[in-house]
């Protein structure tokens, strides 16, 4: 083991080449129509049967906004343009870092629906989030972000 910014990394013991150990990059789109925002609520674990937007991880070599959408369209079939950035989240202690994007359903797009690890999809007012279990502190950043206002923040996993 070798030491790098105060931290202990691994460091292979024939060649002294470090291991890194690189954080995973996840992005997602808070799509607004209306005054309402889609969410998914997750059928895999971390966060079974819990509310996020639709996202997940970045390919290696693709673009964040890239990635953002394909995850929206495989989550729930919407197919939408990115706005803007909203934020990036990271935590103490956490290997995922979150790129969250405003978008647009475009006019093509189908009606959002339950697709790969996604249990249900529904259109939520701010009044209503406040009533859902998030599930990330990501989510709950995000969605203050977007709606100016604080929403419940989830425990961070273990």
């Amino acid at each position: 083991m070798g030491a790098h910014h105060e931290r202990t990394v691994p460091v292979c013991a024939s060649c002294g080449a470090v291991h890194w150990i690189d954080p995973k990059v996840a992005a997602g789109c808070l799509i607004v129509r209306d005054e309402t925002v889609l969410l998914v609520r997750r059928s895999i674990d971390p966060g079974y049967g819990k509310w996020v937007f639709p996202g997940g991880h970045v390919d290696r070599g693709e673009t964040l906004e890239a990635a953002a959408l394909r995850e929206t369209r495989e989550e729930c079939g919407a197919i939408a343009r990115v706005d803007g950035l909203l934020g990036v989240y990271s935590y103490p202690g956490r290997p995922v870092i979150v790129a969250a994007y405003r978008a647009t359903l475009l006019p093509e797009s189908p009606e959002p629906y339950p697709a790969d690890e996604t249990l249900e999809v529904g259109w939520f007012t701010p009044g209503e989030i406040g009533g859902l279990e998030l599930a990330f502190r990501s989510t709950a950043d995000a969605l203050a972000a977007l709606l100016g206002r604080p929403f419940r923040r989830p425990p961070l996993e273990t």
